[in-house]
């Protein structure tokens, strides 16, 4: 199943995420299919989503992580 979550980037404490579409076997920081955008957990208001990449995976039926169900609805691409 392709699922669309998370990717962890950055030094220690400074955590910074990319928002990838992977297989959901592979690991967190391993291969992905597709980088949709970016997420900074440290700034205010720092989330960057592709909302036309976003779309069609979900139209394709990649399924979001808990927390990225919550940055798509912040950022307006879903209900």
């Amino acid at each position: 199943m392709v699922k669309i979550r998370l990717s962890r980037f950055g030094a220690k404490k400074q955590p910074f995420y990319r928002v990838v579409v992977a297989d959901e076997r592979t690991p967190r920081g391993g291969k992905f299919i597709d980088e949709i955008g970016v997420y900074n957990p440290l700034k205010e208001g720092a989330v960057q989503i592709d909302a036309e990449k976003a779309k069609t995976w979900l139209k394709n039926g990649a399924q979001p992580t808990e927390k990225v169900k919550v940055l798509l609805k912040k950022t307006g691409i879903t209900d």
